[in-house]
């Protein structure tokens, strides 16, 4: 059973649109912390009716016992930890900033991600902030996958116009290769450094869009670009760029990529977009050392 417990009425709602979806925010009349959330300014738009899905935060503590579990990824220390229930009536999500420390927010969701009710165990900012950001970003990733949309873990420069994705496990050297771009390959900007989302259109072209969300580095840029090609960063004492086949493009774009893929609807809006980008964009492997060769052997072959 799921008890939602309002002690404060939701006053204040915002609209913010990313890739081209709008989603809502609202919090209580005295919610102290909206200038903190100064990363969503640029996607504000005008307030939206009928957004793709909206999240509240309220007091109280959900009743989650019995639910089934049906996703808890090992984490090591310093990790965020997201685990996943199913409710009779929807999902629920419980999160820690830190494998290290107990669960600090709680999000309570209806079965298609699109109503998201939010319960912080902490009145300190840090755990508000989290517990806002988290559940924004899951259920934009969530509520998107079958749209066309994929919300990835990447670092993105943009350049001539277009953008080039790089894609490693965290503490890989995504963010140092961004940062090898823009000192050695001029016309390089940054787009995003941890959570872009790339779209797809009907049309068949492929999008990348700046997020509110980029992991430790302040980037919240409200700018598209053509995606350019999709990099994947391995470490190695040589620098070398391989293109990758449309199945090794396949696998690597599902290995980056969020959604919940056990549910069936979700996954087969997500296989969708990853086949059509798979088919339209070059992706590659850059074995590489994190030295200013690397930037310049990648961008040479994606430019």
């Amino acid at each position: 059973m799921i008890i939602f417990v309002l002690s404060k009425k939701l006053g204040m709602t915002k609209s913010y649109k990313v890739a081209e979806h709008i989603f809502n925010l609202s919090l209580p009349d005295d919610f102290p912390y909206w200038d903190a959330l100064d990363a969503y300014s640029p996607f504000e738009v005008p307030l939206c009716g009928a957004p793709l899905f909206s999240l509240g935060i309220s007091d109280g503590t959900p009743d989650t016992a019995g639910l089934e579990k049906v996703f808890d990824a090992p984490t090591e220390d310093g990790q965020t930890v997201i685990r996943l229930f199913r409710s009779a009536t929807g999902w629920v999500f419980e999160m820690s900033p830190d494998a290290r420390i107990k669960t600090v927010a709680i999000m309570v969701t209806d079965k298609d991600f699109s109503e998201g009710k939010l319960y912080v165990r902490s009145r300190k900012p840090r755990a508000q902030l989290f517990g806002i950001n988290n559940s924004l970003m899951l259920l934009y990733a969530f509520r998107a996958a079958g749209l066309g949309t994929l919300e990835m873990h990447a670092s993105v420069i943009m350049n001539e116009g277009r953008a080039f994705l790089f894609l490693a496990k965290s503490g890989t050297g995504k963010s140092t290769h961004s940062q090898l771009w823009l000192k050695n390959v001029p016309g390089s900007e940054l787009l995003n450094d941890d959570n872009p989302v790339v779209r797809v259109w009907d049309d068949g072209s492929v999008k990348v869009y700046g997020s509110p969300w980029s992991g430790k580095t302040p980037c919240y840029r409200n700018l598209v670009a053509d995606a350019g090609a999709f990099v994947q960063i391995r470490r190695c004492p040589e620098n070398k760029i391989t293109r990758l086949s449309v199945f090794e493009s396949y696998v690597l774009l599902y290995s980056s990529s969020s959604g919940l893929k056990t549910d069936s609807d979700m996954v087969d809006g997500l296989h969708a977009t990853m086949e059509k980008i798979a088919l339209n964009c070059p992706c590659y492997v850059l074995d590489c050392r994190p030295d200013d060769e690397a930037a310049l052997v990648c961008s040479k072959a994606v430019l």
